[in-house]
C-alpha cells in the first residue's frame, strides 16, 4: 500500500472527529452533569451504598478491564486475518448504539442503566486499538507526530462542534440533554463512515487458514516475545503505564471536581461554567497538540513529553491547593487544554515510531492499550478509593502527583533512538 496518501490519511484522522465527541459529550460535559443530577448524592447498587461519583468511576474501571483482556486476544486475531477493519467496526458501533441507549437512563434502574455506560466506553476505547494500529501503515515515522496531531485536532474541532450544537438545543430551544445521547452516537456512527470509505482493510493481503483463534494467539505470543527484547518500547511502555494513570484519570473525573468544589454562584452558573470550561480545553487542546508535535521535532519526543509531564504535575498542585472559584477553573481549565492535546498525540506517534519493522501492528498496539487502559483502571480506582475513604474529592487529586513523578523518572529511562530525536 502507498504510504503517505493524503486522501488515506485524511480518511484515517476522520475518524477522530468521528468519535471524539464520545470522550466529550459523554465523558467529559453534558452526561456527568445529567448524572450528577438525576442519581442521588448516595446511590443503592445492588444493597450496596455508594458516592454517585465514585460508583461511575467504579464502572469505567470495569470498562477499561474489558477492554484490556479482549483488545490482546481481538488483535492477534486481527493481524493474522488481516481485517483489523471489520474489529474497529463493531467497537464502533457497540460504542455509538450505547450511547444512544443513554436516552433512557434512569436511577431507578441504576444497575440496567449503567450497563449503557459500560458498553459505550468498552466501544469507544475498544475502537482505537485497530484504529491506532492503522498509523504505521499509512505513514512513514517522520510523519508521525504531525498526523497524530492532525487527528486530535479534527477530534477537537468536532467533539466541540456537537457540542455546541447539543447546548443550543437545551439552553435556547429546551430539549431534554437526553437527546445530545442519541445525536452522540448517531454522528459517531455516520460520520465513521467517511473514514471506512478509504481506509485499507488487509493491508499484507494475509489468507488466513486452520484454527484462527489458535492462530491469533500464538501472533499475540511472538509479538510479546519480540516486544520484551525492544528496550526502547519496553521501557517506554513503563513510563507511558505510569504518566497515563494520572492524565487519563484527571480528564476522566475533573467535570465532578468541577462540580462538588467551585463555588458557583447558582446550579445555572455552575452548569453553564463547566460547559465553558469543557469548550476552553478543547479549542486550547488543538495548538497543545501541533505546538508539542512541533517542539519534539526540535527536542525529541522524549524531553517533550517530559516537559508536559511537568506541566501536569503543576496542575495537581493547583487544584488541590488554589482552584476554588469560577475564575480559576477556568484558568487551569486552559493549562489542562493545552497539555492534554500535546500528550495525547505525542504518547500515541512516539509508540508508533518505536516500532519495529513488522506487519503486526494491531498486535503491537494492543500492548499500548493494555497498558493505557490498566493504568487507567487503577487511577479511576484510586480516585474513587481515595474520595470514598476521606469523603474529599480534592485528596483524590493530590494522589495523582505520584503518577506522574514516578512516570517522569521513568521516561529518563528510555535509551535515545535516532527517529525520536
Amino acid at each position: 500500500m502507498e504510504l503517505n496518501n493524503k486522501k488515506i490519511i485524511n480518511a484515517w484522522t476522520f475518524y477522530d472527529w468521528a468519535n471524539s465527541v464520545y470522550p466529550l459529550v459523554i465523558t467529559t460535559a453534558i452526561f456527568p452533569i445529567f448524572y450528577e443530577a438525576v442519581v442521588p448524592q448516595t446511590v443503592d447498587f445492588f444493597n450496596f451504598k455508594f458516592i454517585n461519583t465514585e460508583l461511575y468511576s467504579y464502572i469505567i474501571s470495569l470498562s477499561f478491564i474489558i477492554v484490556a483482556v479482549l483488545s490482546p486476544i481481538l488483535s492477534g486475531i486481527a493481524d493474522y486475518t488481516g481485517n483489523k477493519e471489520k474489529f474497529m467496526k463493531f467497537f464502533c458501533y457497540l460504542g455509538s448504539l450505547s450511547c444512544i441507549s443513554l436516552f433512557f437512563f434512569s436511577a431507578q434502574h441504576i444497575e440496567l442503566s449503567l450497563v449503557s455506560v459500560l458498553l459505550a466506553s468498552i466501544g469507544f476505547w475498544g475502537s482505537l486499538v485497530f484504529y491506532n494500529a492503522y498509523l504505521p501503515e499509512i505513514a512513514t515515522p517522520d510523519l508521525h507526530d504531525k498526523i497524530s496531531a492532525q487527528g486530535f485536532s479534527k477530534g477537537y474541532i468536532g467533539s466541540s462542534l456537537l457540542l455546541i450544537i447539543c447546548l443550543v438545543l437545551i439552553q435556547v430551544f429546551g430539549v431534554d440533554a437526553r437527546y445530545s445521547f442519541i445525536l452522540t452516537g448517531l454522528w459517531w456512527m455516520g460520520f465513521s463512515q467517511l473514514t471506512y470509505a478509504r481506509l485499507p482493510n488487509n493491508v499484507y493481503n494475509k489468507k488466513p487458514t486452520g484454527n484462527v483463534l489458535f492462530k491469533g494467539f500464538r501472533e499475540l505470543k511472538n509479538v510479546w516475545i519480540e516486544l520484551k527484547n525492544i528496550k526502547q518500547l519496553k521501557r517506554y511502555l513503563a513510563a507511558f503505564f505510569i504518566y497515563s494513570m494520572g492524565v487519563q484519570t484527571v480528564m476522566i473525573m475533573a467535570i465532578f471536581f468541577g462540580t462538588k468544589e467551585i463555588s458557583w454562584a447558582d446550579e445555572a452558573s455552575k452548569t453553564t461554567g463547566l460547559i465553558v470550561s469543557v469548550l476552553i480545553i478543547q479549542f486550547i487542546a488543538i495548538p497543545g497538540a501541533y505546538l508539542m508535535a512541533y517542539l519534539s521535532s526540535k527536542v525529541g519526543n522524549i524531553k517533550a513529553l517530559g516537559a508536559n509531564i511537568f506541566i501536569w504535575i503543576g496542575i495537581c498542585i493547583a487544584a488541590y491547593s488554589v482552584v476554588k472559584t469560577p475564575l480559576h477553573f477556568y484558568a487551569i481549565a486552559g493549562v489542562v487544554g493545552f497539555v492534554m492535546g500535546g500528550i495525547q498525540s505525542l504518547s500515541r506517534s512516539t509508540y508508533s515510531k518505536l516500532l519495529p519493522n513488522t506487519q503486526e501492528h494491531a498486535s503491537y498496539f494492543s500492548f499500548y492499550d493494555v497498558t493505557e487502559k490498566i493504568g487507567i483502571v487503577i487511577g479511576t480506582f484510586m480516585f474513587g478509593f481515595i474520595e470514598g475513604i476521606t469523603g474529599d474529592i480534592r485528596e483524590s487529586i493530590l494522589g495523582l502527583i505520584l503518577f506522574f513523578v514516578i512516570g517522569f523518572l521513568m521516561l529518563l529511562t528510555v535509551p535515545k533512538k535516532e527517529m525520536l530525536n
